[in-house]
C-alpha cells in the first residue's frame, strides 16, 4: 500500500487555525468570490456566442442569458464546500435551459458547436484563484 504525506505551508495552517469554528462561513464567502469571477466570464462568453454566425436571423429571446446564476455555497456529503454555475429551470416555453446551453456548447447535427463554458473556465481560473486568495486574506484579517 502506498503512503502519501501532504504538507501545507505553516503560514497557511496558522491562518486556518485562527479561524477556528468560523472556517465554514469563511470558506463559503471565499468560494462565492471566486464563483462571481467565473460567472461574469461565462455570461460574457454566452452573450458573445448567442445568435452569432447563424445562417438566419437570431431568434434569441435572452432568456438563457437571464437564467444563468451562481448557487450559494453548500457542503456536499464528502465534506467539501461547492458553488455551482447553472441555469434556472424551466423556460417560459417549457423547454430546458440546460438542454439549450448543451446544444450551444457542443452543437448538434447541422449546428456547429459554440463553446462558452469550457473557455470561460479556462480563462477565468487564475482570476478566480486570485479573487479567492484576496477574499481569504480579508476574512482572516477581520478575525
Amino acid at each position: 500500500m502506498a503512503k502519501v504525506d501532504i504538507k501545507m505551508p505553516e503560514e497557511f495552517l496558522q491562518k486556518i487555525s485562527r479561524l477556528g469554528s468560523e472556517f465554514d462561513a469563511v470558506a463559503e464567502s471565499v468560494l462565492e468570490a471566486g464563483g462571481e469571477v467565473v460567472l461574469a466570464r461565462v455570461k460574457g462568453n454566452l452573450s458573445g456566442v448567442v445568435g452569432q454566425g447563424t445562417k438566419y436571423d437570431s431568434r434569441s429571446t435572452g432568456e438563457l442569458e437571464r437564467s444563468i446564476g451562481l448557487s450559494p455555497a453548500k457542503l456536499d456529503r464528502d465534506g467539501n464546500h461547492n458553488v455551482k454555475i447553472g441555469f434556472v429551470e424551466p423556460r417560459s416555453d417549457g423547454d430546458s435551459n440546460a438542454k439549450i446551453a448543451n446544444i450551444l456548447e457542443y452543437g448538434k447535427h447541422g449546428q456547429p458547436a459554440k463553446p462558452f463554458l469550457k473557455p470561460a473556465r479556462t480563462a477565468s481560473k487564475s482570476a478566480a484563484i486570485t479573487a479567492m486568495q484576496k477574499k481569504f486574506e480579508e476574512e482572516v484579517e477581520k478575525r
